[in-house]
């Protein structure tokens, strides 16, 4: 099949409707083939229809998500993390929440940038008009009258140019860059992109991490309930991972636990490497000596995702008035750029 992803809102729809037909006593194949035909030819149809297919002939629903193209590297690790623990509903349950909130931060995302967008495409374009056209022809009636005015006069032409280029340029840029991310969020693979620039970028990047540490704890949360060590769920959990500062800390906590010399717990190796905040690893700590590991990975897996979440709207909710205050400064520059030859000229007649 082609290889074109779901978008968040078919991911989550797809997830929830597998897990809620499930726990209905409902066979996944016949689930697949129920979503298939209770929706209109679409994309989302043909992913169903594939997983069905691939069903039928006896693959694991995570080996035919995988075969049909359409779903991220993590939902699939996430789902093969469900089926060989046991865990397959929760699992979709998790995904179900997840891509449902990431399809609303995406909406509010298209929403807060889109209009701004349009308004420095347009801005682009005026001062582009008045940079190569309007100031020119000041310039060329300071030719004109060279010989009746002083020299000096004429740094405010150059100003005035000065001004126009430089807010023409910062405003093309941020035009770029507002229209690129809008425009990104309406496909799969470009909020994939987007989630990669929001990892380096400030505002985010504290929110990105969150995000990433909520995935890999309820991965995590998952293996420790199938019965398998620690050590082995800390490394299946590293491989669902994306985020490279995360992984690396990751990869050191495993290092820690399985050392020969000094073996650590894995409550111990978290709170070396500094993973979870020190109210949360005495919280994980409480849990592993209760024996309830997995049920406290369960919990600080939705209290990241949660403080994510939080810290995303903030980050967006900044985005709309930080552009229209751009634009009020652009609209400005144009106005002295145009009126400072002007005022020259009037000085000099004057």
């Amino acid at each position: 099949m082609a290889d074109k992803q779901l978008e968040s809102s078919a991911l989550s729809a797809f997830c929830g409707s597998m897990a809620t037909m499930m726990a209905a006593g409902i066979q996944s194949e016949e689930a697949a083939l129920l979503l298939s035909e209770n929706r209109e030819r679409s994309r989302f149809q043909e992913v169903c229809r594939f997983v069905y297919e691939r069903l039928v002939e006896g693959s694991t629903l995570s080996q035919a998500m995988r075969e049909s193209g359409g779903f991220p590297d993590y939902t699939v690790n996430m789902v093969a993390t469900g089926e060989q623990s046991g865990h397959l509903e929760p699992a979709l349950r998790n995904l179900e929440a997840y891509y449902s909130e990431e399809d609303r931060v995406f909406n509010k995302l298209r929403s807060s940038v889109g209009y701004p967008a349009a308004l420095l495409c347009i801005m682009t374009g005026i001062l582009a008009f008045t940079v190569i056209v309007i100031l020119p022809v000041f310039a060329g009636v300071y030719r004109n009258i060279a010989g009746s005015l002083h020299t000096g006069l004429f740094a405010s032409t150059a100003v005035s140019n000065t001004i126009g280029i430089v807010a023409l340029v910062v405003t093309a840029i941020c035009a770029i860059v507002a229209l690129v991310l809008s425009l990104s969020t309406r496909s799969e693979a470009g909020r994939t992109r987007a989630i990669r620039m929001f990892e380096k970028f400030g505002p985010t990047r504290k929110a990105m991490y969150q995000l990433a540490l909520s995935r890999f704890t309820a991965a995590l949360a998952t293996y420790v309930a199938s019965g398998v060590t620690t050590e082995d769920a800390m490394h299946r959990a590293i491989e669902t991972v994306e985020h490279q500062e995360l992984k690396a800390k990751l990869q050191k906590v495993h290092a820690s636990m399985v050392d020969l010399d000094n073996p650590r717990s894995l409550t111990q190796a978290i709170s070396e490497h500094e993973v979870f905040d020190p109210l949360y690893v005495r919280m994980l700590n409480v849990g592993s000596q209760a024996g309830s590991v997995d049920k406290i990975l369960t919990q600080l897996a939705e209290t990241f995702f949660d403080d994510a979440v939080v810290q995303i709207d903030s980050a967006l909710d900044r985005i709309e008035p930080l552009m229209a205050a751009f634009l009020t400064i652009a609209v400005g520059a144009t106005l002295v750029a145009v009126m400072l030859p002007l005022v020259g000229i009037m000085t000099a007649l004057g």
